[in-house]
């Protein structure tokens, strides 16, 4: 009888089949490769900063300043300089407590070298030197290192200059000329590294200079420290961090930049924080003060801690949340919204923002509610978020030990205890200030709850128009204004809708146009200065809401420019004082609730002509007609006319308004295609365009006639229609 295998037989045997078909796949076990230390690092850049162009580069950068940073919020650091070389490298400086010199234990290694060689390694994992910090991976040091052709590092500390030097991460020492460089002469250690000593400093000063050079084996050819996004996020952690000072020089040169001229040099410190971000966020004009929302919570978490043996062992720890929260509503519809955790921005959120949003939504609709008479508020009415968030400007900081991040580069926040905790502090703080009596604030909660209410409306109203006005031929216009003359195309693309000034232009414009693709739309005088009025009386202006019916894409926040019913939106009105004060509260309307049509290149200001030059035909010819279309430009051919000896009829006539033309001469010169002169109104500077808009238009008289008498002198009154 065949003696059967035993279980452990039958195993064996599957496991040599295995390896038999393995082998003959070509693909074994020493096929697989295992990257060690910072050899990953140096494999997959990607991983750890996020991309090898200008972004990643940046990234490298904020990791050494954030260590830095780290220093100020445990309160060690009051100052801190970044340098950008002209030969391409950074240096960093504080005068924070320093790296640790000495020996960690478990290594044999001293802590500068520990930092700068060895992932997740650091003092942010709990050992209580950093109660809450940005860097929480304990890669950051290590991965620039990595990345770094060179890193110099010297360390202030115990009276003495501690140095080391690395090349791609690996320890060593530089032979050096008159100037450090990575190109220079490098000798790894071979049996064990030094911290060098390089120097003496007074008794009690410490500090860390960092200074590399980024691999251009690894980083693109094009990749660059971008100055701009380093002055936003330095201005930006200066507010976050009261009192600390940073300074920013920049001695590269390079051509675009502030420093092209010669070395440039910054120093921002702020001693108002996040109240004060508040303030230099916002450009509207204020409804609320900037109001505090501040509070501490705690949770329990499970966390692996390292044991004396070494081993990781799944531990229950108590933590501390402290929330701190700065906003106000403004009279605009755009939301300004910067989140942050331990000074580390998360532009893309996480759980603090969403409890942030979460409570606003809760306590307005309680509020609001609660006031629903007084509001005029309905049964049917529901606040939704985008209604709470027009208009508002906030900065929102949660500070708390080892949180929880969405990968190395910590744009998202994960811990998922935080989103509770903002939101109970938002809505005990929130309902306290609108619920106040004190008489300022009951006056502030007033006006935000009708502007939120207000939101609401033309967001309601906004919708409707979407559902009804979308793009329609002339037998589908009896929802539009009776007075809009309708072209018959349905291609968005060609069409062009024309706001005329005054009925009496109206008239000649309907015989001058194209009726195939060519839109009228007449208003009566002056609209409505929407920079001084409310959301709710700008919709209740016939004008202003006959002109965002027919546009058709809504308004504000709810704005769509895909529903714009017309390709271009072109401005005519009259060549005077009065033409041009109608055309700019146009703009001012189509600035605030429209400005993706603005933004698009889709709004345009029609050029009539200012002058019709009646030029006598030479040797029995036709007369012919030439329009001008300034003084200066009048004068010229008049000139050139007196040169060629042709004479013209006189006396020459003047335009003052759409309507002294006849429909050919208004087709020819203003409305037809082949032969007119449109301007572009575009947003170049959106921020410098507000301004603009708010001196001109806003309600701060002050500033206005400031630059009305100051500009007086510059004025041509032959130039004014009197």
């Amino acid at each position: 009888m065949a003696v059967q295998p035993t279980s452990t037989e039958r195993a064996q045997l599957r496991v040599e089949r295995r390896s038999a078909r393995d082998a003959a796949s070509g693909y074994t076990a020493r096929h697989l490769s295992v990257l060690e230390g910072l050899e990953a690092v140096r494999k997959r850049p990607g991983m750890y900063i996020g991309s090898t162009d200008s972004r990643g580069l940046m990234h490298c950068l904020w990791e050494i300043i954030d260590n830095s940073v780290d220093e100020a919020l445990a309160g060690h650091c009051r100052r801190i300089e970044v340098i950008l070389h002209a030969d391409g490298s950074i240096e960093i400086t504080d005068d924070g407590r320093g790296i640790p010199v000495d020996v960690e234990p478990k290594t044999g290694l001293t802590g500068v070298e520990v930092v700068f060689t060895k992932l997740h390694a650091g003092g942010k994992f709990g050992g209580g030197s950093y109660t809450a910090s940005g860097g929480l991976h304990g890669v950051g040091a290590s991965v620039v290192n990595a990345l770094s052709a060179r890193l110099d590092v010297e360390v202030d500390r115990n009276g003495r200059t501690h140095v080391m030097s690395f090349r791609r991460g690996e320890p060593g020492i530089f032979a050096d000329g008159a100037e450090p460089s990575p190109d220079a002469t490098f000798t790894p250690f071979v049996d064990r590294s030094e911290l060098r000593l390089a120097g003496s400093v007074r008794r009690g000063v410490t500090g860390t200079r960092v200074r590399c050079w980024a691999d251009r084996q690894i980083f693109l050819k094009d990749a660059t420290y971008a100055y701009d996004e380093l002055v936003t996020r330095v201005r930006q952690t200066t507010y976050l961090v009261p009192g600390l000072e940073i300074t920013l020089r920049d001695a590269r040169g390079l051509p675009g930049t502030p420093g092209e001229d010669g070395p440039h040099e910054e120093t921002f410190v702020h001693d108002g924080g996040i109240a004060e971000f508040v303030e230099f966020l916002a450009t509207d004009q204020p409804v609320t003060d900037v109001w505090r929302l501040q509070g501490i919570g705690h949770f329990s978490e499970t966390v692996p801690v390292l044991d004396s043996k070494g081993h990781m062992v799944p531990t229950d720890v108590m933590r501390e949340c402290a929330v701190d929260i700065a906003l106000r509503w403004g009279t605009g519809y755009d939301t300004e919204l910067r989140s942050f955790v331990n000074i580390i921005a998360t532009p893309k959120g996480g759980t603090h923002v969403a409890g942030f949003e979460q409570a606003l939504v809760k306590v307005f609709r309680q509020v609001v509610g609660d006031n629903a008479r007084r509001l005029k508020f309905g049964k049917d009415d529901r606040i939704d978020k985008d209604d709470v968030l027009e208009g508002l400007t906030a900065v929102v900081t949660v500070r708390l030990a080892e949180p929880q991040f969405e990968g190395q580069t910590k744009e998202v926040l994960g811990t998922s205890a935080v989103r509770g905790i903002v939101s109970r502090v938002v809505e005990r703080e929130l309902t306290a200030l609108l619920t106040s009596t004190k008489r300022a604030e009951k006056a502030q909660a007033g006006l935000v709850l009708e502007k939120v209410v207000s939101a609401m409306r033309t967001r309601v109203t906004a919708r409707q128009h979407k559902e009804t006005q979308r793009r329609k031929n002339a037998l589908e216009t009896s929802s539009l204004p009776a007075k809009l003359a309708d072209c018959r195309t349905d291609d968005v693309d060609r069409s062009e809708l024309f706001i005329v000034e005054g009925d009496s232009a109206l008239g000649t414009a309907k015989l001058a146009r194209s009726s195939e693709f060519q839109a009228l739309l007449p208003i009566r005088g002056k609209i409505l200065n929407v920079q001084k009025a409310s959301v709710g009386d700008m919709l209740k202006n016939a004008e202003c809401g006959a002109i965002l019916q027919v546009v058709g894409a809504g308004s504000g926040r709810t704005f769509d420019l895909a529903s714009a019913r017309y390709g271009r939106v072109i401005l005519m009105t009259d060549a005077d004082v009065d033409g041009a004060h109608i055309r700019t509260l146009l703009l001012t309307l189509f600035f605030r609730y429209m400005r993706p049509l603005v933004a698009a290149g889709r709004v345009f200001a029609a050029v009539p002509p200012l002058h019709r030059v009646e030029v006598v035909g030479a040797r029995g010819k036709k007369n012919e007609i030439v329009y001008t279309y300034s003084e200066p430009e009048l004068h010229r051919l008049l000139a050139q006319l007196e040169r060629k000896g042709r004479r013209y009829k006189e006396p020459i006539q003047r335009y003052k308004g759409l309507g002294e033309m006849d429909a050919d001469q208004l087709a020819e010169t203003t409305m037809d295609p082949r032969r007119r002169t449109l301007r572009r109104v575009t947003i170049t500077d959106a921020a410098a365009a507000e301004r603009v808009f708010d001196l001109l238009m806003g309600n701060d008289v002050a500033p206005r006639k400031d630059f009305i008498v100051d500009g007086a002198s510059r004025l041509d009154r032959d130039r004014i229609d009197a």
